[in-house]
């Protein structure tokens, strides 16, 4: 069998099953984040019948905050796809994830295709394809036996803890306030348990954005119209006990809500 998707399968099973993945194999086990790019595909394809199809993506690593708790200094991409997608006041079971968490994002829908041009994407040129923003949730999953020692790749190949979201109201492009402006808190059971604001996502979402694009690019990929992102965490990783109710407020786009009984 294929390296690649021996690796894929392996990966796919642990999550299909709700058990923790350990170390690969060190014969499929990718060496650098390009093979576990390479990886992360492989499993997008032998999961589609169980997530549907991909309708977006998350950044990780987007924030100081994430970047320190992680232990890894540079963005990370992962797969977002149909079934993972949740409206606000959606109660999840706690028992369909590993070990849940949430995070405070700012997430985009795009109005038109980013397509490469030759040219790199910026902040800038990436703005004017956002069709919406909402206040969103990101569910993660830390499905490893040991996160701290997995290593980078395998949690690329993984989709980099990606188990889904939840969509606040959209707010228009040209109704939003400034993303840098955006204070976003987040609330377990009503209190108060982490803050950050827009400038926390690689020093604007539409950075965070235009490095999504470019990084899509390198393979010979792009973002396509309707497609959501979700920008970064503003706050440290919460995990959650089954029960947990879930509020993430954002200063002028609104609030998002879940619970994962």
């Amino acid at each position: 069998m294929d390296k690649t998707l021996e690796a894929a399968k392996a990966v796919a099973s642990a999550r299909r099953d709700l058990v923790p993945l350990q170390p690969l194999a060190a014969e499929i086990a990718p060496r650098d984040e390009v093979e576990g790019y390479r990886i992360q595909d492989a499993v997008h394809a032998v999961l589609a019948q169980d997530v549907g199809p991909l309708v977006g993506y998350k950044i990780g690593c987007t924030s100081v905050v994430m970047q320190r708790y992680l232990g890894i200094p540079h963005p990370c991409g992962g797969g977002v796809f149909s079934r993972g997608v949740h409206s606000s006041g959606v109660s999840l079971r706690h028992s369909d994830y590993v070990r849940v968490g949430v995070e405070c994002e700012i997430a985009v829908r795009l109005a038109r295709d980013l397509t490469p041009t030759g040219s790199a994407f910026t902040a800038d040129t990436v703005a004017g394809a956002i069709d919406a923003y909402h206040p969103a949730i990101e569910i993660v999953d830390d499905r490893y036996a040991d996160w701290r020692t997995i290593g980078a790749p395998t949690l690329v190949a993984d989709d980099f803890f990606a188990a889904g979201c939840v969509l606040g109201k959209p707010v228009s492009r040209q109704a939003a306030p400034d993303l840098l402006d955006v204070a976003g808190i987040a609330f377990i059971n009503g209190v108060e348990v982490g803050r950050g604001t827009g400038a926390d996502a690689l020093g604007h979402p539409h950075a965070a954005l235009a490095w999504l694009a470019n990084h899509l690019a390198a393979g010979r990929k792009s973002l396509r119209a309707g497609q959501i992102v979700l920008t970064g965490s503003l706050v440290q990783t919460v995990w959650l006990n089954a029960g947990d109710k879930v509020l993430m407020e954002m200063s002028g786009l609104g609030t998002v809500a879940a619970e994962f009984a």
